[in-house]
């Protein structure tokens, strides 16, 4: 049992699974990764109304005798908390591509979808236009963090603007997506290369900052504050 243990100790972290914390460049963060077979959701409303928390969320699994193992806000939200871009539930699209600049982190383009479907993928926004692939479940956020290998344009190296940041990558072969959150204030510039030159991703999508909240069961982790818009989670039985 020993041997096997060490032998599991030196794996990379991309063979675990779930949620841990680690360092880039002196700076903690917490990665949960997914896999594109395990029953990865998106959650915005349920029958009266926005859901807001990951508390809600597990309130309306627990009639599936499910819960969450994992959950994370994702994407921008409204004051009502409908979501600011795209957003598809059930394969059902309950709020529409923007394709525009405008203001906000929202509307620094180049931005980006995520979908969960047969593989995962993050896809920047135009290219979802050009040709949409099939998606059980998807949201539109923005800046992309990383687009083919490279940070964002208007990424700037030693900006000033840092705030606790959260997104997501994925494989290029579309079977894992890593989700992490820093757990303390970072800037875009940083955050992008966590996932470009740290994790190896060459695709990456900003959800959200300041209110960046974390589900992690594997690390005993539940953050708490106001009301979220869209949250993504694993799903999993019940113990």
């Amino acid at each position: 049992m020993l041997r096997l243990a060490l032998m599991l100790a030196l794996l990379p972290f991309a063979a675990a699974a779930g949620c841990r914390d680690f360092d880039f460049e002196s700076v903690p963060y917490t990665i949960c990764e997914v896999q594109a077979s395990q029953d990865l959701r998106m959650f915005q409303s349920g029958q009266n109304g926005p859901l807001g928390s990951f508390t809600a969320v597990e309130a309306g699994l627990a009639s599936e005798g499910k819960t969450l193992r994992f959950a994370m806000n994702a994407g921008m939200y409204h004051a009502d908390r409908a979501p600011v871009g795209l957003y598809i539930e059930n394969t059902v699209e309950q709020a529409p591509l923007v394709t525009g600049a405008g203001p906000g982190n929202f509307g620094l383009v180049p931005n980006g979808v995520f979908c969960i479907g047969d593989k995962l993928r993050v896809i920047e926004s135009l290219a979802y236009k050009a040709a949409p692939p099939n998606c059980r479940f998807a949201t539109q956020s923005g800046p992309m963090l990383v687009i083919d290998g490279a940070l964002h344009p208007r990424f700037i190296k030693d900006g000033d603007s840092r705030y606790i940041r959260n997104g997501v990558g994925v494989s290029d072969d579309g079977r894992t997506a890593y989700f992490v959150i820093s757990n303390q204030p970072v800037n875009f510039y940083d955050f992008g290369r966590l996932f470009r030159d740290e994790l190896k991703l060459r695709n990456a999508l900003y959800l959200d900052g300041k209110i960046s909240r974390l589900l992690a069961q594997d690390l005993g982790r539940r953050d708490f504050g106001f009301p979220m818009g869209p949250m993504v989670g694993l799903v999993v039985p019940q113990e």
